[in-house]
């Protein structure tokens, strides 16, 4: 079977590369011809692990290659994949004109039977905006090529992507046609051998289904990051609390980690571009509204806790960040809690130190190389601070050496924003140790 995939972000370079791991010959589409050319030497552009190993397997056996023209593949692919940005509008609804571009290109080139997949997360109407621009493109050929769009979101956990893709826990496919529906079922097959766990849907359905589920998810987070807040007010432990109520099988126990807030490519994105679509059908979505809010409010915690900590003056204060990515196994800093900190340090006149194990670049890359004190590892970044904050619990921060950081540190204060370390025993050994919720 052969499929193109255009766009090499992150969701079309993952997508791409574990169809040609299953057999399938793959030809990933981009206009940014620096990245294709690096793409075709090995140089993978983003941080996922495993997926160097897997891209340049794949190049090597030939079913994964390159190119920056669609109109090239066009004829020899049955199924086409539009993996392209959605960034956010000014006023936070999706932006649709890669999406729409790929539909254009679509319906001028195309000559047979071709399906066109919608795997960009996008809002409910898309479908049909991609259908009428591929018609008018056919109509203005004067042609009648049959063709088919399906949606077919994707459900990737950055840094768990390859995982999430060879073995997910579903694949929803909204498609219009039977014939649609044989060709994904066929692609996907390979993918569903240890048990069918394909869900079939009405597109709008199926466009709905990702923004619901990533709003469920950012749900939860805030609402453990308001119930932490107040437990700090009422003297409750919020791990306790996560503990009761995640053995409720009704609510279980993922997604309910109070921390200094959620970022990244969806949550946020997703949320926005949902609000906005209920704006447009005069529907307002009033929980994600306050999803939204408490996590913004929440980006800001460990600034105020700091500066609880050190009676509301931080000028010439030494504050050592550790992880600046907004999870760990990412070098993705979009929308990152760090980022909030960091600027929010500055403006109170402190000098922030940073390390991070994988974003540092990208954090040279969003702030410059001056803005920040770039460290080599987290101890250099903890000599001579006054204050450690803990941002992203990358697993080399599980267990630090209290001795050198008591050693090193110009105070011993840690300010936990991910509830990793243990009170108890920090205290014993003469810090001072704050998280959230307690």
């Amino acid at each position: 079977m052969n499929i193109a995939i255009v766009g090499t972000g992150y969701v079309g370079l993952v997508s791409g590369t574990c169809f040609a791991e299953m057999g399938i010959n793959v030809v990933c589409v981009d206009i940014d011809r620096e990245k294709v050319a690096k793409l075709r030497e090995g140089i993978v552009p983003i941080y996922e692990p495993g997926l160097d190993e897997m891209v340049k397997r794949n190049v090597e056996a030939g079913r994964l290659r390159f190119s920056t023209d669609l109109r090239e593949v066009l004829d020899e692919v049955e199924v086409v994949f539009s993996a392209v940005g959605t960034p956010p509008d000014e006023d936070g609804s999706a932006d649709l004109q890669y999406v729409l571009a790929v539909a254009q290109t679509f319906g001028e080139h195309i000559n047979k039977y071709t399906l066109l997949v919608t795997k960009s997360t996008v809002p409910v109407g898309t479908a049909r905006k991609v259908k009428e621009t591929i018609r008018a493109a056919l109509d203005r050929r004067g042609v009648d090529v049959p063709f088919d769009v399906a949606s077919n979101p994707e459900f990737l956990k950055e840094g768990a992507a390859i995982k999430d893709f060879m073995t997910p826990d579903r694949v929803v496919v909204g498609t219009e046609s039977d014939e649609a529906r044989k060709v994904m079922t066929r692609l996907y097959k390979p993918f569903m051998l240890s048990g069918e766990r394909m869900i079939f849907t009405d597109i709008p359905s199926a466009e709905m289904i990702k923004y619901a589920a990533n709003s469920m998810l950012a749900t939860r987070i805030s609402f453990m990051n308001d119930i932490a807040n107040l437990c700090e007010l009422v003297g409750a432990d919020v791990n306790m609390v996560r503990k009761g109520i995640g053995a409720d099988t009704r609510i279980g126990k993922k997604f309910l980690y109070p921390g200094c807030g959620y970022g990244g490519s969806c949550f946020p994105k997703d949320v926005k571009a949902l609000i906005k679509t209920a704006e447009k059908h005069g529907y307002p979505m009033r929980v994600l509204q306050a999803v939204e809010q408490v996590n913004e409010r929440q980006k800001e915690v460990l600034f105020d806790k700091l500066m609880k900590h050190f009676g509301n003056d931080l000028k010439g204060k030494v504050v050592a960040i550790w992880g600046l990515a907004f999870k760990p196994e990412t070098d993705d800093m979009r929308e990152a809690p760090s980022l909030v900190l960091i600027e929010k340090l500055k403006r109170a006149g402190a000098v922030v130190k940073v390390y991070d194990p994988i974003a540092m670049d990208e954090c040279r890359r969003r702030l410059g190389n001056d803005a920040v004190l770039y460290c080599n590892d987290m101890y250099e970044a903890a000599v001579d601070a006054d204050a450690l904050l803990l941002v992203t619990e990358w697993n080399q921060f599980r267990m630090p050496s209290l001795a050198v950081l008591k050693k090193t540190m110009a105070q011993p204060v840690i300010i936990d924003g991910r509830n990793i370390y243990d009170r108890d025993y920090l205290e014993e050994n003469g810090f001072s140790y704050t998280c959230i919720g307690k």
